[in-house]
């Protein structure tokens, strides 16, 4: 609601401009009209230009929830007096205690320092400059950038020990700590994108771009080397994942064991076999149904390589076509690691 390129923001960006500061309240009238003293009835639509005008006055200014309206001016706010506050300013401690009595979100605009401070559930966020935001948003997608690389190195260097049948348990792990550690980096842009608004729009773009099969790949690894193969387990694994400490991440052992493996298993020298999830998912138009039946029928990726034309033709959904289409396309990715190799080197 105050990301730049909103009305609401250049409303704000008014008044930070204007140094008469402010104090807004966004929330449903009836539900704070309680704490409500004084103040003057306007009840119109909403627009930038009137919000700077309306600031001018002494008191807070009252907005529907959706911003949609300004509801009232010169509003004096009479919170409860004995609810804690850490705000030293009279402004600031109301604007906390009505966010801590209410669900409202309170908009305190520092008349003297050009500071705004959102105000939700007692939360205090401080909105920072755009350049400052822009350096950060850029700086984490460098790092991304860099982390992806990685997971891209680890992932190849999987799927290539999985044709040859020499996976371990730590080559496994290996990826899925990168491809969490990944999501996490992505968590951390995705916030500087919804602060910068409109000016995040391509910072946006090149997001996406480099968190494009990074899901899937890790749902798939999931699916593909966890003891029990269900779509319950794979959401609960990737909930605990996403809910483990960074120091935990770091912990092989801690890992293993949400795969369902025991904590104390010697991750180097644990052999491990897919069933095939990754390579599969990784072949163009097979639909997800049909990459069950497979595997359901041959029980894992070495089973599948094995299988004769004749085999697969015969699991429903696949047909001669489809069947030619995973061989060409398992082809195709034991030709593309030895290059991914070669170009790392």
């Amino acid at each position: 609601m105050v990301a730049p390129g909103t009305a609401l923001r250049e409303g704000i960006d008014n008044i930070v401009h204007s140094r008469t500061g402010g104090l807004i309240v966004i929330a449903d009238p009836e539900e704070v009209s309680f704490m409500f003293s004084g103040g003057i009835n306007l009840d119109v639509d909403y627009t930038p230009a009137l919000l700077y005008q309306v600031a001018k006055m002494d008191g807070a200014i009252v907005l529907n929830k959706q911003a949609a309206k300004i509801v009232g001016a010169n509003v004096q706010l009479m919170p409860d007096p004995t609810i804690a506050s850490s705000e030293t300013g009279t402004r600031h401690r109301t604007a906390e205690r009505v966010s801590k009595q209410t669900d409202a979100l309170v908009i305190a605009i520092s008349e003297r320092r050009d500071v705004v401070s959102l105000y939700l559930g007692g939360m205090k966020y401080i909105l920072q400059d755009i350049p400052a935001v822009l350096a950060k948003a850029n700086q984490g997608l460098a790092t991304l950038d860099k982390y992806r690389m990685r997971l891209d190195a680890v992932s190849s260097r999987l799927t290539r020990l999985e044709f040859e049948g020499g996976s371990v348990l730590y080559d496994v792990l290996s990826v899925l700590q990168r491809a969490e550690l990944v999501t996490r980096m992505a968590v951390e842009v995705e916030r500087y994108i919804v602060e910068l608004g409109t000016e995040g729009r391509l910072i946006e773009m090149q997001l996406e771009e480099t968190m494009v099969g990074v899901a899937a790949d890790k749902a798939a690894l999931i699916r593909d080397y966890s003891v029990e193969d269900t779509e319950e387990n794979l959401s609960t694994t990737l909930s605990q994942i996403a809910r483990l400490p960074h120091q935990d991440l770091l912990d092989f052992g801690r890992l293993a064991e949400l795969l369902g493996y025991e904590r104390k298993v010697s991750t180097l020298d644990f052999p491990v076999s897919p069933r095939g999830h990754r390579v599969l998912g990784r072949i163009p138009r097979l639909p997800k149904l049909v990459v069950q039946r497979i595997i359901q029928e041959f029980g894992g990726l070495d089973e599948i390589l094995a299988a004769s034309d004749d085999d697969l033709e015969a699991v429903e959904g696949v047909g001669a076509t489809r069947a030619k289409d995973i061989r060409e396309g398992v082809r195709r990715l034991q030709e593309i690691d030895p290059i991914d190799r070669y170009l790392q080197s």
